[in-house]
């Protein structure tokens, strides 16, 4: 399963109302990147008929059946830094990934 830190489902919540949507959260996974795959990170109003639909407290992800592949074990966190602030994938399923964080090969 992907787990979502508590920290995390709040920055999440503070998105959606800053943004005015609804729905859910959908990660996934796509092709490219300086990896070779790339995080995909974006509001969905809906889950798909076949997306795991995970709940965090009031915030639903949603992953489809091919991402979950790559995300399953994986931890959604925030960090905060002097350097940066924002979502870090803690992705056990990574065997390289990219300085940015948001690239990884499997």
């Amino acid at each position: 399963m992907v787990s979502v830190t508590p920290k995390a489902v709040g920055k999440i919540r503070e998105a959606f109302s800053r943004e005015g949507v609804t729905g859910g959260l959908r990660l996934g996974v796509l092709g490219g990147g300086c990896s070779g795959l790339s995080y995909q990170f974006k509001f969905d109003p809906k889950p798909r008929s076949n997306d795991n639909v995970l709940k965090f407290d009031d915030v639903e992800v949603f992953v489809d059946p091919k991402s979950m592949i790559f995300l399953n074990g994986m931890t959604l966190d925030w960090k905060d830094s002097l350097i940066h602030s924002g979502f870090v994938f803690e992705n056990p399923n990574a065997k390289k990934s990219c300085g940015c964080g948001t690239s990884f090969t499997a």
